[in-house]
């Protein structure tokens, strides 16, 4: 994708939204630790919080977890090793009578039809996952996926930007939540296995972008790097992967101080104070107005590549990294649970360091798309099953999102007519004020290459420069993998 833009066209099927609640405090920032991370709230099911909490401050955001021996905290988690939910299987339907040959066209629209259904979870794969909703009734597709609301703006914020840009825009969100959508903490075999049990606080590592032009234009997956030095809402300059766990944590010290002891009440508000943080931050810096959202945690990644069997990747050069857990050879190779989150979130020994991994992670989610819309996957009951766990208990969506709905929308996603890119950065070797790690960006170079997006004409895969800054390029193919789909990556 090139950074020429086309015409964009005017659109008003957008409602206006209006705020309705108020503004949160700031909170002040920490020294950096290489990452973002902030204190992360008990949920329900785990054990009620102290009355009085700490300050919030910002921590580290880094996704590389170090290794560490199993301390008090870790003792919260179950320790026995993690078994699937008894989220009941969904049987496929079996008809009293043979039906008929179809009509050459028919079968094929069914076909469409079950593809366009699993696209949107494909897509938020990386946004962590994927999912699997083959041959289920519309109310099990409602009832099986957890909805907030999320795009209710709070008093004082601007409000949205307008619904001139003649795309539907869905924010695609992979949180590192240490619990599932239930609330329930993840086992410690798990995280250990993901290489998160000593990490605390939450993140949004993966923040991407959908458009999706309403003139069937081709689909477009921006993604924007974790560490984009960006204004958030009621608190200033931070990197974009810390506005949801802040407000997050600001919300849930507000309702203890006021005297609410529901914990369940407290986890869900506070939850979509950060949500809704995370949303006007991205309408902020790209002017683009998210229309829907879709947030899938780490459990959610580790069920479906699981479920699958695994993902075939590519690699130009063999690489590690102890940090990340990252180890692996040149070529071809197949990943899932642990293995898989390490070759998405690896950074360190990279080239391009925060941009090598983008083009990972558009790599992985090229080829898990293939791999969950091949005829095995939808054919095979157990599978579905699985992905059906998988979505039950790890994805949350906003709550105007009517699933069949949204996948009328995406056609071309489903047909592979998706086109991925980065915002464009002005170096990713930036330092904040407090002495942070940064990749800086200039909002005026992001809202004229997101505006582009809807009606572009452009084949390009990059995200374009700003001020002769890094080139957020394409993904790499120098070596040729073999197989469709699946590109060669650093």
């Amino acid at each position: 994708m090139s950074g020429e833009v086309a015409g964009v066209s005017e659109n008003q099927d957008k409602p206006d939204r209006t705020a309705d609640s108020a503004d949160s405090p700031a909170v002040s920032d920490a020294s950096d630790r290489e990452s973002d991370g902030t204190p992360e709230p008990k949920h329900a099911a785990a054990e009620p919080a102290a009355e009085e909490t700490e300050p919030v401050t910002e921590a580290a955001a880094d996704d590389d977890a170090k290794p560490v021996t199993e301390g008090a905290a870790a003792e919260t988690a179950a320790t026995s090793e993690w078994k699937p939910s008894p989220h009941p299987r969904v049987e496929l339907p079996q008809p009293s009578n043979p039906a008929p040959p179809p009509e050459p066209q028919r079968r094929p629209g069914r076909a469409a039809r079950i593809t366009r259904r699993v696209a949107i979870g494909l897509v938020s794969l990386l946004a962590l996952s994927g999912t699997g909703y083959a041959y289920v009734t519309k109310d099990k597709l409602q009832d099986n996926v957890a909805t907030a609301d999320v795009l209710t703006p709070r008093a004082g914020e601007p409000p949205a930007p307008p619904a001139d840009d003649g795309g539907t825009d869905i924010l695609l969100v992979g949180s590192d939540a240490r619990t599932d959508q239930q609330g329930n903490p993840l086992p410690l075999s798990m995280l250990k296995s993901l290489r998160t049990e000593d990490k605390a606080g939450i993140n949004t590592d993966t923040v991407i972008l959908l458009r999706i032009p309403k003139n069937g234009g081709k689909a477009s997956a921006v993604s924007i790097p974790r560490d984009s030095w960006v204004d958030i809402p009621g608190r200033g300059k931070a990197k974009i992967n810390s506005a949801y766990g802040v407000a997050k944590a600001r919300a849930e010290q507000e309702e203890r101080a006021q005297g609410e002891h529901d914990q369940a009440k407290i986890a869900r508000d506070s939850d979509a104070a950060g949500r809704r943080a995370l949303v006007q931050t991205v309408q902020d810096l790209t002017q683009a107005r998210i229309d829907h959202y879709a947030e899938v945690n780490l459990l959610g990644f580790y069920l479906i590549t699981e479920a699958v069997g695994g993902v075939p990747v590519c690699l130009n050069h063999a690489t590690s990294d102890k940090d990340s857990g990252a180890n692996f050879r040149r070529g071809v190779q197949t990943v899932s649970g642990g293995e898989a989150l390490s070759f998405v979130r690896q950074r360190k020994n990279l080239p391009n360091g925060d941009l090598d991994r983008i083009k990972r992670q558009q790599a992985f989610l090229s080829s898990a798309m293939r791999k969950v819309l091949s005829a095995g996957t939808l054919t095979n009951p157990s599978t579905l099953n699985s992905l059906m766990d998988a979505v039950h208990r790890s994805f949350v969506l906003d709550d105007s999102l009517d699933v069949l709905e949204f996948a009328q929308q995406v056609k071309g996603v489903a047909s592979g007519d998706l086109t991925f890119a980065t915002i464009p950065v002005i170096t990713t070797n930036g330092r904040s004020e407090d002495g942070q790690s940064i990749v800086e960006v200039d909002p005026a170079a992001v809202r004229k290459f997101v505006a582009g997006l809807a009606g572009r004409s452009s084949t390009g895969g990059t995200g374009g420069t700003a001020g002769g800054g890094a080139a957020a390029g394409a993904v790499s193919q120098s070596l040729d993998s073999g197989i469709p789909g699946v590109p060669c990556v650093d």
